[in-house]
């Protein structure tokens, strides 16, 4: 006690008594709750007064200052904040918002002063290290912000059914029970039978200890032994209502759940006939009818009862068990007393008067889409985060998987199986619901738990199945999505490219111009008038087309695709933007997709067809270069090897565009609208569409970044080829050892593509790529060399296996 005297002292001397007044009380209260200790050392009302006398402040903090202007700790004057513990920060240094001044503390004085604040917080005033970091770091924000808070008279710990007996009880003498006849001592022991049935400690049979869940008990050792074997065979029955009993006391706090809500209120409705049956048990005493055998007798169906709840509430709390997982414990409890019908009626009761709750979120989810789970008990839980207007602006965003998302472990078992159409169901009906549109299921109908699975699962599927086609309607004809992807197939395949060619015209010169060169608003203006002024002038969405200017070229923006969750993702978003790309290979087209369209055409499938609209789009460009420049080169018209040279070029090139066109893209399509007719649901159109871009980039070449990288040199080179055939062209001359250079590294680079390819197709037995083998080699010109390669690979095969062997 001296040391913690002390203690105070210096702190009072350093920071005033009312700081340190409230600290302590702060502090006290904390210590409290941690412990849950009700009734606090007088010592709290001591420093309460303290703290609310002005006059009793204003002296004491004289005094200290006094003292510690006495002691040479300079002058210090001490605010009244109400919030003290915002005073200290790290251990008694000042923070930027107190009004506390130091004048005459050094540096070191001011360390010295630190140290002595821990030392003294650590012995003195017995504080823990938690303690003093609770006390200084701010209040932690709720977890779940719409649980209410309790009021704090909803704690009174006298008013339990769980053997609390008065504090200012005074033990009385009592005379051993085994001085007694046997017909008194079974009278007496049946009373406090009687008694410890309801919560409440006897005479003779006292608490002996608490375990986790419940008391156990002692009998006075001097009871006749035949009545003590029997008073031993009902005491299971008090240890299982004390386990009840503080059950229902503690999981009728809001933060326990609904679920455990009503699964107590059920509970309370056996545990209020179990004391009638007590009352009337205590009417038999009274007229002398009841014995100690005739009692055993009486209670051991309340025995039966009691000890299943307790086994059930026993394993909830192990589990820390809440909502759909208690319904899960309650549903196997209850197949498994099939053979038993009195305790398989108990625990039927009990599930279905735990499941209302969960059901009522339940009917509201699949019959309106909506959530109302303030407790997270629900097996559907919603991201709020994730909004719908992310659809357009992240890659990766998944809505329509992340922001309603399955919770599994809040799933009953009994759902499990139904689980999916659960999720989708409420998903669907969120989207119509989001639309405007009047959500109301016809066929709604209340679901009660039972055994028989099958009773609300066809409840279930019925919803699910007036969810999709409802949404699947909006989408379709509302909306018109068929017309909407129709749209995007135009533009982005180029399908209908009479507009594309007078579009690469009128904009040749101003996609030549570096990226940040080009005025976006003039292509906007020279891309509306191709399409008005071509077959393109019809689709009513045309006006939702626009221009993008991308800052990376086709290989990186894939290649940050494909990173996209991966190790490499963060490497890619940190490289520089290419600053020397050219309007061309920068060009792109975007597309205006309102809600619910958004949920097929995300920017997740629009960066799909953006990566295909660039491919093609450059293949055309290369191709119209390859085509203008023969034109352009009509006094070389005699320098055969060059137009030989330009003609494989040219003969590559549309035969790749060809390939990609008519034997990709459009086959691809017409399989993908062929599936639109029978899909029955919007996951199902989301796959299939998600198929469509799959295949359509995978058969293209653009998700294997070798084939892809060798196709990008080949029309480089093209490129590279038509622009030294125009410097020829203007100065006149002729460069045949720059010819040979081109021919060289264009034919190496094909081959390198055509080996690739047949090796490609004999290791996944995939033969759509072989297509553009035998299109590019349809006479054999190509085979020669190819077979040459294999040999000579072959042979350094064998050779590097002898050189190992020896």
């Amino acid at each position: 006690m001296g040391a913690s005297h002390l203690n105070l002292k210096t702190l009072e001397s350093c920071y005033g008594a009312n700081l340190v007044a409230e600290l302590c009380m702060k502090q006290i209260r904390n210590e409290a709750c941690l412990l849950n200790i009700r009734g606090l050392d007088p010592l709290v009302c001591l420093f309460a007064k303290i703290a609310d006398s002005d006059q009793t402040q204003a002296f004491i903090e004289n005094h200290a200052i006094n003292r510690a202007t006495a002691a040479g700790y300079g002058s210090i004057a001490v605010s009244t904040d109400p919030n003290p513990e915002d005073r200290l920060t790290d251990a008694g240094t000042t923070s930027s918002t107190q009004q506390t001044s130091i004048s005459k503390l050094s540096a070191e004085e001011l360390v010295k002063l630190k140290e002595s604040l821990h030392k003294q917080l650590g012995s003195g005033l017995h504080v823990p290290s938690e303690t003093v970091q609770r006390l200084t770091r701010p209040q932690a924000k709720k977890v779940n912000p719409t649980i209410p808070v309790e009021p704090e008279w909803f704690n009174r710990p006298n008013l339990t059914n769980d053997f609390v007996m008065p504090r200012n009880r005074h033990q009385q003498e009592i005379t051993p029970i085994g001085s007694l006849p046997t017909s008194a001592q079974e009278l007496l022991i049946i009373s406090d039978l009687l008694f410890c049935m309801q919560g409440i400690p006897g005479q003779y049979v006292t608490l002996d200890k608490k375990s986790e869940d419940s008391w156990t008990f002692s009998v006075d050792e001097s009871l006749d032994i035949s009545l003590k074997v029997l008073t031993k065979r009902i005491l299971p029955l008090c240890s299982n209502f004390s386990t009840v009993a503080r059950f229902i006391e503690s999981k009728s706090v809001f933060v326990c759940g609904m679920v455990n809500h009503a699964l107590c209120a059920a509970m309370r409705e056996v545990i209020k006939n179990y004391f009638v049956n007590i009352c009337q048990l205590e009417h038999q005493l009274k007229l002398g009818d009841l014995t100690l055998h005739k009692l055993w007798f009486f209670v051991q169906p309340a025995s039966e009862v009691m000890e299943v709840m307790a086994c059930i509430a026993t394993a909830i709390n192990k589990g820390q068990c809440k909502g759909g997982a208690v319904l899960s414990l309650l549903h196997e409890r209850t197949v498994g007393t099939t053979g038993d019908p009195r305790t398989q009626e108990l625990c039927t009761f009990l599930a279905q008067s735990a499941c209302v709750p969960y059901f009522d979120m339940l009917e509201k989810w699949i019959y309106k889409g909506v959530i109302r789970d303030p407790y997270d008990e629900f097996a559907v839980e919603e991201h709020e985060s994730v909004q719908r207007e992310k659809l357009q602006e992240d890659y990766n965003d998944a809505y329509w998987e992340q922001r309603y998302t399955i919770c599994r472990e809040r799933v009953p078992v009994f759902l499990e199986r139904v689980i999916d159409k659960l999720l989708n169901t409420g998903k669907y009906l969120n989207v119509v619901r989001q639309c405007g549109q009047d959500v109301k299921f016809p066929g709604a109908q209340e679901i009660v738990y039972t055994m028989q699975e099958r009773e609300y699962t066809v409840q279930i599927e019925k919803a699910y199945n007036f969810a999709s086609k409802m949404l699947l309607d909006l989408l379709i004809q509302d909306k018109d999505l068929i017309g909407r992807l129709r749209s995007v197939k135009h533009y982005f395949f180029m399908d209908q490219a009479d507009f594309m060619v007078q579009f690469m015209d009128m904009a040749e010169l101003e996609l030549t111009k570096n990226i940040y060169d080009v005025t976006p608003t003039r292509l906007e203006s020279l891309l509306e008038l191709a399409v008005r002024t071509s077959v393109a002038n019809v689709d009513p969405y045309k006006d939702d087309l626009r221009v993008e200017l991308l800052p990376y070229d086709l290989i990186t923006m894939l290649f940050r695709v494909i990173s996209i969750e991966t190790e490499q993702e963060k490497a890619y978003k940190k490289e520089k933007e290419d600053l020397h790309l050219t309007g061309l290979e920068a060009f792109s087209f975007d597309y205006k997709v309102e809600w619910p369209v958004s949920l097929i055409l995300s920017r997740k499938a629009l960066t799909c067809y953006q990566l295909l609209f660039r491919h093609l789009f450059y293949t055309k460009h290369v191709e119209s270069r390859l085509s203008s420049v023969f034109v352009e080169c009509k006094d070389m018209q005699h320098r055969v090897p060059f137009h030989a040279l330009r003609h494989r070029m040219l003969h590559f090139v549309q035969n790749l565009q060809y390939y990609m066109m008519f034997e990709v893209i459009e086959p691809n399509w017409k399989e993908f609208e062929d599936n639109m007719k029978e899909v029955s649901n919007v996951d199902e159109v989301l796959q299939n569409h998600t198929e469509l871009l799959n295949c359509s980039l995978k058969d293209c070449m653009l998700t294997d970044p070798a084939l892809l990288d060798i196709v990008h040199k080949v029309l480089v080179l093209c490129l590279k080829f038509t622009n030294f055939l125009e410097v020829m062209v203007g100065a006149k001359v002729a460069e045949d050892k720059m010819l040979s250079k081109f021919d060289s590294k264009f034919s190496k680079l094909l081959h390198s593509l055509l080996e690739k390819i047949t090796e490609s197709g004999k290791l996944t037995h995939e033969h759509k790529l072989m297509n553009i083998v035998y299109r590019l080699d349809f006479n054999g010109f190509y085979t020669e060399k190819l077979e040459q390669l294999a040999v000579e690979k072959s042979m350094i095969s064998d050779q590097s296996v002898a050189d190992a062997v020896q």
